[in-house]
């Protein structure tokens, strides 16, 4: 047995990734804060306070530095923002400016997340993304961010997972918001190509605020794989679901790579996990060498794009699991850019326990989160790769 060890490149972006709605609480104008309150919704709790995040913020920040990391990732909700159509709020602008600023202070680098799957509930009435001139209202709340941007954010993320947007979409389309056993619904293919041009819109136009920031978007990754004879099945059922979106990004600075778990494909579609394989919170097989299938995937589709997970992670109660989880994972990518991949950086979700679209069950976090008090505990796990963060060395065994 040997005992070797990894390095991970000078600047290596190593930190953990939230969600504005999922973490703030309290985002009564977004489209999510109507449905988890509509009994025809069947959701099965609210997310109500959330963590509250949106006044503990600097908690957050003050415990991810301490603990090693370099890097934070948070979205910006829109909905604050933008209230109502054209209308912006220099009070919420003024909050997300002290957030990044706040970073810097501690030492953390942002990356911004312009919309991370909630809008404003006058843009759902509207129509959603599908509505006449949604890309433009959507250009027109980015360049509204411009105060927040501007200076001292490297890194803007325009969209995350819009694969997912547009396979929400396909299932309400279809009068189900439900997912089948295994793989994804249909995606809406009018809203694969709204979502495609806002991007390339909102791309323009955060070059526009400042042309020296690094934009992309981040795609949900499946690690669909084929069983023997499933090859062609598999090509095209993951195209409409993930493949166009990763080469939408072709022309961006760099691609933020998603994954959790895989899927299997047989000549028939999508296939469950296997009967003894375990599983998460959420159901999912444990699965830690998928992130680095993800990123072989999308090089081979992006080219030359630099690559960033910028999500990954596991829902356990089990904290010694986690850090299973994320040595696997960890080794994975390490990998990856040994076989000279292109990888500039590693966030884990998530940072904090928080709202899971309809569940505080699943939990993801690093850190737990008092739902009484609020009270943040970091988790050993966190400590773990916290400490990776400073040497960006990732120990590792061989036979």
């Amino acid at each position: 047995m040997t005992h070797t060890s990894t390095r991970f490149p000078e600047g290596f972006l190593w930190g953990a990734s939230t969600a504005a709605y999922q973490i703030e609480g309290n985002n009564l104008n977004s489209d999510w804060w109507r449905r988890e309150h509509d009994p025809a919704a069947n959701i099965q709790e609210p997310s109500l306070d959330a963590c509250d995040s949106y006044h503990r913020w600097e908690q957050d920040m003050d415990l991810l530095a301490e603990l090693g990391f370099t890097d934070y990732r948070f979205s910006i909700e829109w909905a604050r923002i933008e209230p109502v159509p054209g209308v912006f709020s220099r009070a919420e602008l003024a909050h997300y400016r002290r957030m990044v600023e706040g970073a810097h202070a501690r030492g953390l680098r942002p990356m911004v997340t312009l919309h991370h799957f909630t809008v404003p509930q006058w843009f759902e009435d509207l129509g959603g993304w599908t509505a006449d001139g949604a890309v433009d209202m959507f250009v027109r709340y980015v360049a509204a961010c411009a105060p927040v941007i501007a200076e001292g954010v490297r890194h803007v993320c325009t969209i995350n997972e819009p694969n997912m947007i547009a396979v929400m979409a396909g299932a309400a389309r279809a009068g189900d918001r439900s997912f089948p056993a295994a793989g994804l619904p249909t995606p809406d293919e009018e809203t694969t190509h709204a979502v495609i041009a806002a991007h390339h819109a909102a791309v323009k136009t955060v070059k526009a605020i400042n042309p020296g920031i690094r934009t992309g978007w981040t795609v949900a990754n499946q690690v669909y794989q084929a069983l023997p004879g499933a090859e062609d099945v598999t090509a095209d059922y993951r195209h409409p679901r993930e493949d166009v979106f990763i080469e939408a990004a072709r022309g961006d600075d760099w691609i933020g790579v998603q994954s959790y778990t895989r899927t299997r494909l047989g000549t028939d579609g999508p296939l469950p996990a296997p009967a003894d394989a375990e599983r998460t919170l959420t159901q999912w097989e444990y699965y830690p060498t998928a992130v680095g299938h993800a990123l072989r995937h999308t090089a081979a589709l992006v080219g030359d794009v630099p690559l960033i997970v910028t999500e990954n992670g596991i829902a356990t109660a089990d904290d010694a699991r986690r850090v299973d989880y994320y040595t696997g994972a960890l080794a994975a990518v390490a990998a990856a850019i040994e076989d000279g991949l292109d990888v500039r950086g590693y966030l884990a979700w998530s940072a904090l326990d928080n709202y899971e679209w309809g569940s505080y069950k699943p939990t993801f976090g690093l850190i737990a989160v008092d739902r009484e008090t609020f009270e943040r505990t970091a988790k050993p796990s966190a400590v773990w790769l916290g400490k990776l963060g400073r040497t960006r060395e990732l120990p590792r065994t061989t036979t």
